[in-house]
């Protein structure tokens, strides 16, 4: 199930276009280049996101990615919602999920998007958003890779929305899911053949 189209056309492509450009913004790059850390392509995965960042050492940094990669995803829903409606809510998270994952600035090679999912997941629905990150957190707890952590989460983010009442947005986020399997398909392969680091390894 989608939500009701109440925006118009030319609208619903702005909010597109504003939640790509903020999803686009590298935050784990460039708080690793203002802390002095180092070019993140040069260490561990070569990824942006948090994970990639705790391997530099600094927890500090890693956080304020993990934070600043979800909270994009939150603004975009949150603004497009407020200004507009769910119809633009649901285009502003998708498309800021997509900057995260190819955005422009780094030559469309950017993180893996688990983060600005789950940010953007508690903006659209956060009961759903937080069983998701209850699954992320339990899943670390026991096995310590976070790759996995983020693929159980995905997986069950869509039943999460069905089962605690949001069905407008299962659609997005099995959308979102899908992705995700995608953008891991290197660790899954890893997974499988369990050479997949653990979190904080480098």
């Amino acid at each position: 199930m989608l939500p009701q189209l109440t925006t118009s056309i030319a609208a619903l492509g702005l909010w597109a276009a504003f939640g790509y450009l903020l999803g686009a913004i590298p935050f784990g790059m460039v708080l690793a280049r203002v802390m002095g850390l180092g070019n993140l392509r040069d260490i561990g995965s070569g990824n942006i996101g948090a994970t990639n960042v705790l391997r530099t050492g600094s927890k500090k940094a890693a956080a304020a990615t993990l934070i600043l990669d979800g909270g994009k995803g939150a603004v975009a829903v949150l603004l497009a919602r407020a200004l507009a409606g769910e119809d633009a809510a649901q285009i502003a998270g998708l498309m800021a999920f997509i900057g995260h994952c190819f955005p422009v600035w780094l030559g469309f090679k950017g993180g893996k998007g688990v983060a600005t999912f789950l940010g953007l997941l508690l903006a659209l629905f956060w009961p759903a958003g937080l069983a998701a990150c209850a699954t992320w957190l339990a899943t670390a707890v026991v096995t310590r890779i976070s790759s996995l952590s983020a693929l159980v989460a995905a997986v069950l983010a869509p039943i999460w929305m069905g089962l605690l009442g949001a069905p407008q947005g299962v659609a997005l986020v099995m959308a979102l899911a899908a992705l995700i399997l995608w953008r891991h398909s290197a660790n899954i392969a890893r997974l499988r053949s369990g050479e997949e680091p653990k979190i904080g390894k480098k």
